[in-house]
């Protein structure tokens, strides 16, 4: 909180640098912060945004809520925040990895920043990414993180096939930053991939490697307790405000933009395939090719992939990569 205030600070004194200043020293400032957290962290958990981290941070709190008996108050786990109710509880970092070599100044496919922690990589098919943060972006997205991460301008007309084949924000860039991560995977050291497509098949298979990989692993009826509660319905309710349960805490996480668009929800649909929703054959077509061209194959979303046997949750060492 303190960082985010400072950050405030700074931003209004700075009020009359050139643009490119500001936001140089506004990404500097929260990469000071990503740096101190991940350096601080037990393990780390990253994800490009719409990749389910929400889902899975609901299973990972109901579980040391449970595993620690916490009591019935449901907090929403937030780095140390659970740690300091018991110490047993580890420190999760939550990062998309934005800003923290705007501090370090190291470049984009080095993750030499993460050098010896356990990550959880989190990915998502690219394509149901860039449509999910186009939603993101036209209804939840504050204006000065559209302006510090060069998303559209706030309220700009932007078709969703435009945004999705913009470079700056739309799928070559999730493309980008997942072959950013494989790449530097060797940079780390022990990591485990989770597929969101694998946790939507298999939840707590990918909630039990991910407790086991992180040194606490779970009985069969803690696990199914973590998925009961965090079920796909049960998080529309809460985000509704139509459940018993609800998380303390929790911010704008679970807060829809406007109950009555569906879109706004941060649990919006959850599908698996969806982006083919949105797009006419023709736009789908270059789509895919862009995916088959230029993401690597080591997740399983290329068509060349998908018609062999997809990869399953794994752990993947620098020895492996």
């Amino acid at each position: 909180m303190l960082s985010a205030i400072t950050r405030h600070v700074v931003f209004r004194v700075l009020f009359f640098l050139p643009d490119p200043r500001r936001k140089a020293v506004d990404r500097w400032l929260r990469g000071r912060d990503e740096y101190r957290k991940l350096h601080a962290a037990d393990w780390l958990l990253v994800s490009w945004g719409k990749s389910g981290r929400t889902w899975l941070r609901v299973m990972l709190s109901r579980f040391y809520q449970i595993r620690f008996d916490l009591g019935e108050e449901h907090t929403l786990l937030g780095f140390d925040n659970l740690h300091k109710l018991n110490s047993g509880i580890p420190k999760v970092f939550f990062t998309h990895g934005n800003y923290v070599r705007d501090y370090t100044g190291n470049d984009y496919d080095t993750k030499i920043d993460y050098h010896g922690k356990k990550v959880v990589f989190l990915a998502r098919d690219p394509r149901d990414v860039a449509v999910s943060q186009y939603f993101q972006w036209q209804y939840r997205m504050r204006p000065h993180k559209k302006w510090l991460n060069d998303y559209p301008e706030h309220d700009s007309e932007v078709s969703i096939y435009e945004f999705m084949m913009n470079p700056e924000v739309g799928l070559p860039r999730v493309i980008n930053y997942f072959n950013g991560w494989l790449r530097g995977i060797p940079d780390i050291g022990d990591v485990l991939v989770i597929r969101y497509e694998d946790m939507r098949r298999e939840p707590g298979l990918a909630l039990a490697s991910i407790l086991e990989f992180t040194g606490m692993p779970a009985t069969d009826e803690q696990i199914k307790n973590a998925v009961d509660f965090a079920a796909y319905e049960n998080l529309k309710k809460m985000e509704a405000g139509k459940s018993t349960f609800s998380f303390w805490r929790s911010g704008w996480r679970l807060v829809p933009g406007d109950k009555s668009n569906p879109d706004s929800f941060k649990v919006r649909r959850g599908k698996v395939g969806g982006y083919r929703d949105y797009f006419s054959d023709e736009e789908l077509q270059a789509i895919n090719a862009m995916v088959d061209r230029d993401l690597l194959p080591q997740l399983g979303y290329t068509q060349a992939e998908q018609s062999a046997a997809p990869p399953t949750t794994a752990s993947v060492s620098s020895s492996q990569a």
